[in-house]
């Protein structure tokens, strides 16, 4: 599967988990979005199941066991090169999941993890798209 210049969009999945008033937060290892905080998430496999790519993916990228409890918001993303054309093409299902057990470490594809405090969201390099995303899912997770 080819991430640069795709012939078609790619499906990704995005978790969203908190732990009390907290949200997990991973720095990005790499392009797109190289060095800046995200949710974890990635691509989705040929053969998996939504739920199977989100739970693999946070665990991959945060070493915690999560389950997915609903869906938050589809997100497209779309990078284009200087020239133009497309360079990243994804549409991404973000995903309220449920905190099991583990602690959260850096893995594969992060280059820090955190539980970040909801109030500071805006202190940190996110871009405003997902801070909508994860407060959406914040209010969605404080209803259950």
């Amino acid at each position: 599967m080819k991430r640069k210049y795709p012939e078609q969009p790619l499906v990704g999945v995005g978790g969203i988990v908190f732990l009390e008033d907290k949200v997990l937060l991973i720095k990005r290892k790499n392009p797109p979005g190289e060095g800046e905080w995200n949710i974890p998430g990635g691509l989705v496999k040929v053969g998996e199941t939504l739920e199977q790519a989100i739970v693999r993916e946070v665990e991959e990228e945060t070493g915690i066991k999560i389950s997915k409890e609903g869906l938050v918001e589809v997100v497209e993303r779309i990078f284009p090169d200087n020239a133009g054309k497309i360079r990243y093409h994804y549409v991404i299902i973000d995903f309220l999941c449920h905190f099991l057990k583990g602690k959260a470490q850096p893995q594969s594809d992060a280059l820090a993890v955190q539980w970040q405090p909801i109030e500071t969201l805006d202190d940190l390099n996110i871009n405003a798209e997902l801070k909508k995303v994860i407060k959406k899912a914040y209010l969605l997770w404080q209803k259950r």
